[in-house]
């Protein structure tokens, strides 16, 4: 079994200090160093822990191996986060979190699908290359073991999909779509978007050419999404008969 699921803050801590005691924010300079600090800490922990992931799931991870990589004792750990679970929320957070700062920013009124399609796809490809460990993460732990990291990324997900279908529904092709529809519309291009981030991560970025073909074949996915929404209503009331 895991040593994250064995070790206990109790088992770990120091004699004489609790777990859950956290060092005290202080006051004036000394306090904003004492923060400085600990967020420090925090930043190490989760840096080390995800180039441990490199080589495996959050679900074998130990805790005293990412304490071990992070250069500290496994009692402070807890001062951080409550186990290997919440770290593993955090690394979602990391990740998926600032993609979608940079993905709402293209989403302007004045912009068209064919133009938010090709920035959107630019800026996944560019955000992956950059952050490769971060995107390999949430690639494995999708379906991980871990219940926590998996729901954060689904509640991630989800709110792509959901201010997706903010902006779809107030679209001139919007009208007529009924909510569930248009759900399942904004899933279909989120679902485009990660399979193809995890394409890049299999090809590698020493590629070019394997990396351009991926995109192009992106495009396209979403290309056909898009004409199929055009068409939607009208076949699914049965207003345009099969050929």
């Amino acid at each position: 079994m895991p040593e994250s699921e064995t070790s206990s803050p109790a088992a770990l801590a120091a004699p004489g200090t609790g777990a859950s005691t956290a060092p005290s924010a202080g006051t004036g300079t000394g306090g904003g160093v004492r923060s400085a600090k600990k967020l420090a800490t925090r930043q190490t922990l989760l840096d080390s822990a995800l180039r441990l992931l490199e080589r495996q799931s959050l679900s074998g991870l130990g805790l005293r191996e990412v304490t071990r990589e992070a250069g500290i004792a496994p009692a402070a750990f807890y001062r951080h986060f409550a186990d290997l679970g919440e770290l593993g929320v955090a690394l979602v957070e990391e990740s998926l979190g600032s993609m979608h700062e940079l993905i709402r920013d293209i989403r302007t009124p004045e912009a068209d699908t064919e133009d938010i399609m090709r920035r959107t796809v630019d800026v996944v490809a560019a955000h992956v290359q950059a952050d490769c460990p971060h995107f390999r993460f949430i690639a494995r732990e999708r379906h991980g073991g871990v219940a926590a990291v998996r729901a954060a990324i689904a509640a991630e997900l989800d709110s792509f999909i959901d201010e997706l279908v903010e902006d779809l529904m107030i679209q001139p092709e919007g009208e007529g779509w009924d909510g569930p529809e248009m759900r399942v519309l904004a899933r279909l291009y989120v679902n485009v978007i990660m399979l193809t981030a995890t394409d890049l991560l299999d090809a590698g970025f020493d590629n070019p050419d394997a990396v351009q073909r991926i995109i192009a074949d992106a495009l396209t996915q979403l290309r056909i999404v898009s004409v199929g929404r055009l068409h939607w209503l009208a076949d699914a009331r049965g207003v345009t008969e099969a050929p």
